[in-house]
C-alpha cells in the first residue's frame, strides 16, 4: 500500500498535530482503501482554535475597511480558481464524487467569494424616527464575534463557502469543523487561504469526532454563533450545546424532496430534471429530488421512460470523465440505503430498476440508480432521507390531493414541480412547504439565491443577502442632539 498523505490542522496560522498525537484514516469510497492521515482533534486543540479566533476577532479583522475584507475575498476566489484541479481531485479521492462535477464546482464556489466580497461594504444601518427632541438614533450592524461552522462530509467546498464568505465579509472569525468522514480538501483549502495573508487566527480549520471535538466547539464559551449542516439528531445534539453558551444557531438539516409532475409537463424536460435531482452526485445532496409524484394520466408512460433513462446512466470510477455516477461516500450510508429499501419491500414497495450493490467495484461502495413503486409515501424509502440514489415513486390525481402529499413529511427543504401551466405552476410552488421550490427544473444553486429550509429542514439562509444578516447583530446608538444639559432625571416636567 502507498504511503498514506498526512494532513495536520489550521490554527493561528500554524499549522500543528493534536496535542494528543492521535490520528485517524480517511478512506478512498472507490476501493474503500485509507489513502491519508489527519489529526484527531481534542478538547485542548479545539480550544486553542475559539481562542485564535477570539484574538483575531479583537485585532484588526472587524475593523478593517469592508472593502479591504473584500479584497482578501476576492483573493480566495482567485486561489480557487487557479487550483481548482487540485481541490476537485482531493474532494473526489475523500468523497467518490464525480471529479467533472467537484473541478467545475471549485470553480463556481469562487463566485460566492467574489459575491461576498461585493457585499462587505453594502451593508446598512438606518435612521429611527425617535418620538423625543433633540435625540437621534440610529441602527448599525456590527459582526457576531467567533463562528462555529460545521461541515458535513458531502460537499465540503460549498457548505463552508455559503457559512465562511458571510461571516468574513462582515467581520467575524471562524472555526471551521470539517467532517471526520471526508476531511481533507478543507485542509487543502485553508493552504490557500494562507496563502492570501489573511491576519492569523482569522480562519481555522480542525477536524475529529463529535465527542470531543465538536461537543467542545459547539459549547465553548466565546462561540457567538454555530453554522451547521447535518441531519437532525445532531442538530438537536447542538441545540441543547448551545445552551451552554447561548450562541446564535443556524442550521440547514436536509430534506426528503418532493417532486410532482402534470400530465400537460414537458416529459423530456421533467426527466432530465428528476435525474439531476435524484441520481446528480449519486443522490447525496440536501436538495436531492428523492420523493416523485406523477399524474395518474401519465403514470405508466413516464414511469417507464424515467427507468430506462436510469438504467443508461453510467457507472464508474469517479475520476473517470465518462463515469456518470460514482460511489457511494462511506460505508454508514450504504447501510442506511439498504436497510430502507429491504424494509420497503417487505413493506410492499416493488424495485422497478437498481435495488442492490452494483457489480462495478466489490471493493468500493457503488450503488445504481434505484426507483422504487410505493403505494404510499409512508414507507421508509419514501419517508426517510437516504443520501443515495433512491427514488420512491408514486401517484396522484388532482392538485389539491399532490399538495397535501407533498407537505405530509417532517422535512421542507426542497420541492419540484412540473406543468405547462403557469397559473398551476405558481399556485403549487406557493402552497409546498419547502423553504426552495423548482419549477420545470430542479437542483440549481447561486450565491445570491437565500437557500434553506423549514421543518425539520433547519432554519436560517445559506446564500444571499439575507446570509448577510445571519452574520450580523443590530446596534442602536443614541445621541443627544442639544448644546443644553438634559433635564434633571428627578424633574417630572
Amino acid at each position: 500500500m502507498s504511503e498514506l498523505k498526512k494532513y495536520k490542522m489550521f490554527i493561528d496560522g500554524e499549522w500543528v498535530e493534536s496535542d494528543t498525537k492521535k490520528t485517524f484514516e480517511t478512506l478512498n469510497p472507490e476501493n474503500n482503501k485509507p489513502w491519508a492521515l489527519v489529526p484527531e482533534a481534542s478538547a485542548n486543540d479545539v480550544d486553542k482554535a475559539v481562542k485564535a479566533a477570539q484574538k483575531a476577532f479583537e485585532g484588526e479583522w472587524p475593523r478593517l475597511l469592508p472593502r479591504e475584507r473584500g479584497k482578501f475575498l476576492r483573493a480566495i476566489a482567485n486561489k480557487l480558481r487557479e487550483n481548482a484541479e487540485l481541490l476537485g481531485e482531493i474532494e473526489t479521492i475523500d468523497t467518490g464524487k464525480l471529479f467533472r462535477e467537484t473541478k467545475k464546482q471549485a470553480n463556481y464556489i469562487a463566485e460566492y467569494y467574489d459575491y461576498y466580497a461585493g457585499m462587505a461594504d453594502k451593508v446598512e444601518g438606518t435612521v429611527l424616527p425617535i418620538d423625543k427632541p433633540n435625540i437621534q438614533a440610529i441602527t448599525t450592524r456590527i459582526p457576531i464575534g467567533v463562528i462555529a461552522a460545521v461541515i458535513p462530509w458531502n460537499s465540503q467546498m460549498l457548505l463552508t463557502v455559503t457559512k465562511l464568505a458571510p461571516a468574513l465579509a462582515m467581520g467575524n472569525t471562524v472555526v471551521i469543523k470539517s467532517s471526520e468522514l471526508a476531511p481533507a480538501v478543507l485542509f487543502e483549502f485553508a493552504k490557500l487561504v494562507e496563502e492570501t495573508g489573511i491576519p492569523k487566527g482569522v480562519v481555522n480549520v480542525i477536524t475529529g469526532f463529535g465527542d470531543p471535538c465538536g461537543k467542545a466547539l459547539t459549547t465553548h464559551n466565546l462561540v457567538e454563533k454555530i453554522a451547521f449542516t447535518g441531519g437532525p439528531e445532531t442538530a438537536r445534539h447542538i441545540i441543547r450545546n448551545s445552551a451552554e453558551n447561548l450562541s446564535e444557531v443556524s442550521l440547514e438539516l436536509g430534506g426528503k424532496s418532493p417532486v410532482a409532475v402534470f400530465d400537460d409537463a414537458n416529459q423530456e424536460n421533467a426527466i432530465n430534471g428528476i435525474t439531476a435531482g435524484i441520481f446528480g452526485a449519486s443522490g447525496q445532496s440536501c436538495i436531492a429530488g428523492s420523493r416523485l409524484y406523477l399524474q395518474k394520466g401519465i403514470y405508466n408512460e413516464f414511469l417507464d421512460k424515467l427507468i430506462k433513462r436510469a438504467e443508461k446512466i453510467k457507472i464508474g470510477t469517479p475520476m473517470d470523465p465518462e463515469s456518470e455516477m460514482g460511489p457511494i461516500s462511506n460505508f454508514k450510508q450504504l447501510e442506511i440505503i439498504e436497510k430502507n429499501i429491504k424494509l420497503t419491500v417487505e413493506q410492499g414497495g416493488k424495485i422497478k430498476c437498481g435495488g442492490k450493490r452494483h457489480s462495478f467495484s466489490n471493493e468500493g461502495y457503488y450503488f445504481p440508480p434505484t426507483i422504487i413503486e410505493c403505494d404510499n409515501h409512508n414507507l421508509p424509502t419514501a419517508e426517510n432521507e437516504l443520501f443515495g440514489p433512491i427514488l420512491s415513486v408514486m401517484k396522484f390525481e388532482n392538485e389539491n390531493e399532490v399538495i397535501n402529499k407533498m407537505n405530509d413529511n417532517q422535512y421542507g427543504l426542497s420541492s419540484g414541480v412540473y406543468t405547462a401551466d403557469f397559473s398551476r405552476g405558481m399556485r403549487v410552488s406557493k402552497a409546498i412547504r419547502a423553504g426552495i421550490t423548482f419549477v420545470n427544473t430542479y437542483r440549481l444553486i447561486s450565491p445570491s439565491a437565500p437557500f434553506g429550509g423549514m421543518k425539520d429542514s433547519g432554519y436560517g439562509k445559506e446564500a444571499g443577502i439575507e446570509s448577510i444578516k445571519d452574520y450580523t447583530r443590530v446596534k442602536t446608538t443614541w445621541y443627544y442632539t442639544s448644546d443644553k444639559p438634559t433635564l434633571d432625571p428627578f424633574s417630572m416636567r
